[in-house]
């Protein structure tokens, strides 16, 4: 593997990062081709926190998964599989090499695995092998020769860290960090690690630039809350190459405050703590982690954590919401990462440490301050509020899909209350292409934002205060509870 994008000293200390290359990993029951989670000590964290993006260490704001991504999902690492999500909210300290994500689909619960740190140069070496020993797998070979992807590995001297660059920003535009994802990803960072739009658009505006001007060699590129995660097919274009053109284009970026985004206005119908919603929770308190502090009622949780009188405050707050789509593909298949544009609105919650095994299709949940709908059936760690109706379709059913995902970027998403029972109702209709969903045309302009919040800075202040302040009392219960007696911190 190659270490990165998320290392010492900023995520994990420095014998946190030595201890996750030296240990040997278990493989856990609970792996597929989502992702093989392993078994071991808790990482060593660098910060008490991730911010506005959760309460623990491991949670930042979303960002781009790299194929065999190290994914820290809380305290548990899991290796992304390519089957796993293509977006979320956890750090990911080492992705493992592109010639080697065979022996991923190798690995059985209760075997080992080490993670064994490589150059750049020496990923590049082993690729270059393996594309060769493919190219020649029809040819008669005189005499017999076998590829060694089972020799013994040869480990880097260093862990190296994973910023490849950093341009610092000026008045008019925000510090770019350049990170190493593996040999096939490069992820693009902008400003401080906070949730600031003026940072999406930047993001949306380089992901434009990317698709123009890269050529062939673009294999694909997933936009996050602050960052761009550019996907490179290692021959055309590496990322050396892709690093280059890209620093230039960052410095060009200009000033985006006037510009039109289309932005639709979408309406959804959700089922308020929806009983399947309740049934992942209980899966997860009877076959993850009893005692997990957002158990047994999500909602309950979210209210404590954001310092809010009754759970029908937050019933009140999503429903009056409206959601601005930031990115795709969070969690899996076409599912929406968003936040609501008015900060009032913006609840914050942590995610599930571990992450649940189990999630019903289109559950609806909040992680940091974002919230999520799940494309499919699987894993996943938002806290519920609860159920909607299909975000994908394969086949392309309906007047709404002219590809298989539903919502596109800056969308802004709307609910209005169902029952249970009318959901299922909503759901089959959606299924067969025949649900009637209001769409409004409208537009994002990033100056009017501003003049909104410029308006409503005194109230924004008074809301963000009270959360906060809920936000450190329920730290401080989780220390007092034991929930960080693991955590190394840096001083």
């Amino acid at each position: 593997m190659l270490v990165g994008p998320h290392t010492a000293p900023e995520f994990l200390t420095e014998a946190g990062l030595l201890a996750l290359l030296r240990t040997t990993w278990g493989v856990d029951a609970n792996s597929a081709r989502t992702g093989v989670r392993l078994l071991g000590p808790k990482p060593r964290w660098a910060r008490p926190d991730g911010g506005d993006a959760g309460l623990h260490p491991s949670n930042i704001h979303d960002t781009g998964y790299a194929i065999g991504s190290v994914d820290l999902t809380g305290d548990m690492p899991i290796v992304l599989g390519p089957d796993g999500p293509s977006l979320g909210g956890f750090v990911c300290p080492a992705v493992v090499a592109a010639s080697e994500r065979w022996k991923l689909g190798q690995v059985r619960p209760g075997d080992s695995v080490r993670l064994v740190p490589w150059s750049l140069a020496q990923a590049e070496a082993a690729d270059a092998k393996r594309q060769a020993w493919l190219g020649r797998v029809t040819d008669r070979i005189e005499p017999v020769a076998r590829p060694s992807w089972n020799a013994a590995l040869v480990r880097n001297d260093t862990a190296a860290g994973g910023v490849l660059a950093r341009d610092h920003g000026d008045g008019t535009a925000p510090e770019v960090t350049f990170r190493q994802a593996g040999d096939r990803f490069l992820l693009v960072e902008f400003g401080a690690m906070a949730l600031d739009l003026q940072l999406r658009l930047r993001v949306q505006a380089l992901d434009r630039w990317v698709h123009r001007h890269l050529g062939p060699g673009l294999v694909d590129a997933t936009t996050g809350v602050r960052s761009l995660l550019i996907q490179v097919d290692g021959r055309r274009l590496t990322t050396t190459m892709a690093l280059a053109a890209v620093r230039e284009a960052c410095a060009d970026l200009g000033d985006l405050a006037e510009e039109s985004f289309p932005s639709r206005i979408v309406h959804l119908p959700l089922s308020w703590d929806d009983p399947a919603t309740r049934e992942a929770i209980d899966r997860y308190v009877n076959g993850v982690r009893a005692d997990a502090p957002w158990c047994p009622w999500n909602i309950e949780f979210i209210r404590r954590i954001n310092g809010l009188e009754t759970t029908d405050d937050v019933r009140r707050i999503v429903f009056d919401a409206s959601y601005l789509v930031l990115g795709l593909g969070d969690v899996y298949l076409g599912a929406p990462l968003a936040t609501p544009l008015d900060p009032r609105h913006r609840l914050v919650t942590t995610k599930y440490n571990p992450a649940r095994t189990w999630t019903a299709e289109n559950s609806v949940g909040i992680g940091g301050s974002y919230l999520c709908i799940y494309g499919m059936e699987g894993p996943g760690g938002y806290q519920f509020v609860g159920r909607t109706v299909q975000v994908w379709n394969r086949d392309g059913l309906g007047p709404h899909f002219d590809q298989p995902w539903l919502l596109r970027p800056f969308d802004q998403l709307r609910w209005y209350d169902v029952s249970a029972e009318e959901l299922l109702d909503l759901r089959a209709q959606q299924g067969a292409g025949q649900l009637p969903i209001r769409i409004e045309e409208s537009s994002f302009h990033l100056s009017d934002h501003e003049r909104f919040l410029a308006a409503n800075q005194p109230s924004i202040d008074g809301f963000r205060a009270t959360q906060q302040a809920a936000f450190a009392v329920e730290r401080q219960a989780w220390a007092d509870a034991g929930e960080f007696d693991d955590l190394e911190l840096a001083p």
